[in-house]
């Protein structure tokens, strides 16, 4: 595929087949997440892979009732959602949450803590840095995936429920539980092209505010 077709399409997934993933493409999409970029090439990441229905199983358990509960608060507005489409894409959600034991691989994205360093500690607001080690490695996965042929979903509902996830998979201390990807393949097409905000409403030059492009 076209890499700029890969990222216009590779959206979030919700409606995934049961139909198991060839261990050589499964591998193909893993190996690219290692490519990424990180800090001091330290390489915090490591990856579970979960296919056994019990522990899916399992992960569908934990996640349902957060997914509920972020269901509930963008129902009264206390989380924003922005698209014309809100209804549905609420929908299609709350369907991937019922089934997200029937997807057929979970990748659970793991970091290793001392290997990240995050250079807004001081700053008087929640740190986000955190995370500049480990999510291109979820992106890399995401793209890969879609060039593959496979759909993708990254939730970080989970994180909420880390102690749980982490005794599941017997996931050493010193790690912290970053993202979980759903990876199959579609039961639906693949969008032909994504709904985004136009360049002249997001990047600005030399100052914030100041458009660099204008609309046509």
């Amino acid at each position: 595929m076209d890499f700029y077709e890969v990222i216009k399409t590779a959206g979030t997934a919700r409606y995934y087949k049961e139909d198991p993933i060839p261990d050589d493409v499964l591998t193909r999409v893993l190996d690219a997440a290692r490519w990424a970029p990180q800090g001091g090439n330290r390489q915090p990441n490591r990856y579970v892979v979960v296919r056994d229905p019990a522990k899916k199983q399992a992960l569908r358990e934990l996640y349902f009732p957060l997914w509920r509960n972020y269901l509930e608060a963008a129902g009264v507005g206390e989380i924003a959602i922005r698209g014309n489409a809100i209804p549905k894409l609420l929908k299609d959600a709350d369907i991937f949450a019922d089934n997200f034991h029937k997807v057929p691989v979970i990748v659970v994205v793991c970091a290793h803590m001392e290997d990240i360093h995050p250079t807004d500690l001081e700053l008087e607001r929640d740190p986000i840095v955190y995370g500049a080690s480990v999510y291109p490695a979820v992106q890399n996965m995401l793209l890969a995936a879609r060039a593959e042929g496979l759909g993708g979903s990254l939730t970080t509902l989970l994180c909420a429920e880390e102690p749980k996830v982490k005794a599941l998979l017997n996931i050493p201390d010193g790690y912290a539980t970053a993202a979980h990807v759903a990876l199959g393949y579609l039961s639906v097409p693949f969008p032909s092209k994504l709904t985004r905000l136009p360049l002249t409403d997001v990047v600005f030059s030399e100052e914030f505010g100041t458009p660099m492009y204008t609309a046509e």
